[in-house]
């Protein structure tokens, strides 16, 4: 248990800063931020996952993440939509369009997965 947090934080850590370092490197800078947190962390959990649980688990993990990212891409699509062609609050349409995203991702695993 505490070799597996060990490990997580270490390889997290390093490509955590490995990202990091490339978004230093991106034009505009506003992209930097997606390349900052999120991908890094969901490599190193997958290749985690992989070393310490085997390919199958973390196939079915990687094929999770994707779907996550799809429903995440359509809920943004729509939010941005919403934000520029009506005067609405942000917080309020991020929270109410969760459940677009939530829709959405439970979908998609209920047509992948099933």
């Amino acid at each position: 248990m505490v070799i597996d947090l060990l490990a997580r934080f270490l390889v997290g850590g390093l490509v955590v800063s490995l990202f990091a370092a490339l978004s230093d490197a991106v034009e505009p800078k506003s992209l930097a931020g997606l390349l900052g947190a999120a991908p890094s962390i969901a490599l190193a959990t997958l290749g985690l996952t992989l070393h310490f649980k085997g390919r199958p688990y973390a196939t079915e993990e990687a094929r999770s993440m994707v779907l996550g990212a799809v429903s995440f891409l359509v809920y943004a699509r729509v939010v941005s939509s919403v934000l520029l062609r009506r005067r609405t609050s942000a917080l309020s349409t991020a929270l109410l369009l969760l459940i677009l995203w939530a829709g959405c991702a439970l979908g998609l695993w209920y047509t992948v997965e099933r």
